[in-house]
């Protein structure tokens, strides 16, 4: 009995430390979502283009790139907690800014300093998560990065709808400024609470032990984790990581195209994540919902009901990832995401101009539309949206872990400026092409993860040292 009340106390604390640890990805999420109520007011409000809207819209993922690229050196300099600290200043101020802007130009650069802190929180957060995680509940505890994004989202868009709705709308003043502004300014709230909680963390045990600070290890193992043999563990963490040097960028070099193969597959499948199309659906749904006939109020309302149902499906995901494994929902969620970007590919080829040259869909071609785009969310939220994550957290070697996820999360940013950029374009080129593109690329998905992508459930971190052989040891199992 008492074993069982220690047992269920240690599990607690990892899971508190995990879920402020994920505040972050609420940021995340919450940063890269807000835009979506706002769009077409500031653009409005700027007289902005078609290419000047969607780089108001995708400015932000420039910063997120390069600050998850600086996000691993920063980590294995200063620690993990320090960047999370850094993360919630940067987010504050672009709350702030971005919420005064005087226009696009200064707009778009609080946007880049904002992202600056989600690329920092998309590599931190899986990161520290994983490594102060026990292996049987890792996935479960990784999974959380993707519903803190999820209900980040959530929260944007549900924000957004209701000050439109006090104002009258996105463009009209509220408390002496437009809406749209108080959606940005809005995120100055969660990004002061995320800067309290990351004070109260405990540093990684893996990060301490790559210092040499072994006894403040030993303690975070034995309080957080949860750890018997705290010797052999901080044994075995220090076999895995090379304490006479810091770990760099340098670390990842490898014989094919430059860099371990390890590394490649955690670009890619950052990249696959994002050639999907997902964020199109967030970042843009409101204008896409009022393009098949919704108002602005009810288009908002089906972008918050979507973002709901992506919360849900992320729950599940965290329910099943430790009983099913990572792999097996991957290969699901693609075929899935390919048939039902398929199926939007389709119903929008039905799609005709109205007078104001927006796109019209008709019966019962709107309905499916609709469908199928929450039934992509359901697949996307279930598999890839939080697997991802996990498999990006902890995938990797300690000895390169930090820089390797810096890399993956900076290429899977980089993916989505390309992705959330050329969506105008792409709608101009037709609906039915821009879905097709995405559909095609979930397909390819599923192909990659049958042949280069292991699984890892239930493995130590400790145990991902033969970077060659993750993705080999798949293949040997289905021989």
């Amino acid at each position: 009995m008492v074993e069982t009340v220690k047992s269920g106390g240690i599990r607690g604390r990892v899971i508190g430390v995990s879920i402020a640890a994920a505040l972050g990805g609420f940021l995340f999420g919450f940063d890269t979502a807000v835009i979506n109520g706002a769009v077409d007011a500031l653009a409005d409000a700027f007289d902005l283009g078609v290419a000047l809207k969607g780089f108001a819209v995708s400015s932000a993922l420039i910063g997120c790139a390069i600050g998850a690229w600086f996000a691993g050196p920063v980590a294995n300099r200063f620690g993990r907690i320090p960047t999370m600290l850094i993360a919630a200043v940067l987010f504050l101020v672009s709350a702030v800014g971005s919420g005064l802007a005087f226009g696009v130009i200064d707009l778009i650069i609080w946007r880049v300093v904002g992202g600056f802190g989600v690329g920092a929180a998309s590599v931190i957060a899986p990161a520290y998560i994983a490594e102060v995680s026990p292996a049987k509940i890792r996935g479960r505890l990784g999974s959380l990065q993707q519903l803190a994004i999820v209900t980040g989202i959530f929260v944007a868009l549900l924000s957004d709808a209701l000050l439109a709705n006090v104002a009258g709308g996105a463009a009209e003043p509220l408390w002496g400024l437009d809406a749209w502004r108080w959606m940005f300014i809005a995120e100055a709230i969660p990004a002061i609470v995320y800067g309290v909680m990351a004070l109260g963390l405990p540093e990684s045990p893996r990060y301490l032990v790559a210092r040499g600070e072994l006894k403040r290890a030993g303690e975070v193992l034995t309080v957080v984790t949860g750890e018997h043999d705290v010797d052999a563990k901080i044994a075995e963490i220090t076999g895995t990581i090379n304490t006479e040097r810091k770990e760099s960028l340098r670390d990842l070099r490898g014989h094919r195209l430059g860099l371990k193969p390890i590394v490649w597959i955690g670009i890619l499948l950052s990249i696959f994540q994002q050639f999907v199309g997902i964020n199109v659906i967030f970042y843009y749904s409101t204008t896409l919902w009022r393009s098949v006939g919704f108002d602005e109020s009810d288009a908002l309302t089906i972008t918050v009901i979507t973002s709901v149902t992506n919360i849900v499906v992320t729950i599940i995901a965290i329910l099943l990832v430790d009983r099913v494994g990572r792999r097996l929902m991957l290969l699901v969620g693609s075929v899935g995401m390919a048939l039902t970007l398929g199926l939007m590919a389709v119903a929008f080829s039905f799609g005709t101009l109205d007078a104001a040259g927006e796109v019209v869909l008709p019966e019962p071609w709107s309905t499916i539309a609709l469908i199928a785009a929450n039934a992509f969310v359901v697949f996307f939220g279930a598999t890839w949206g939080p697997l991802v994550w996990v498999l990006l957290g902890e995938m990797f070697p300690n000895s390169i872990r930090a820089s390797a996820l810096a890399v993956a999360a900076a290429a899977q940013w980089i993916a989505n400026f390309f992705i959330s950029t050329t969506f105008p374009a792409f709608a101009e080129i037709g609906l039915t092409f821009a879905y097709g593109f995405y559909a095609f690329f979930a397909l390819l998905s599923f192909f990659f993860v049958y042949y280069k992508v292991a699984e890892t459930k239930g493995r130590e971190l400790e145990s991902m040292t033969d970077e060659v052989n993750i993705a080999r040891r798949g293949r040997r199992r289905r021989a």
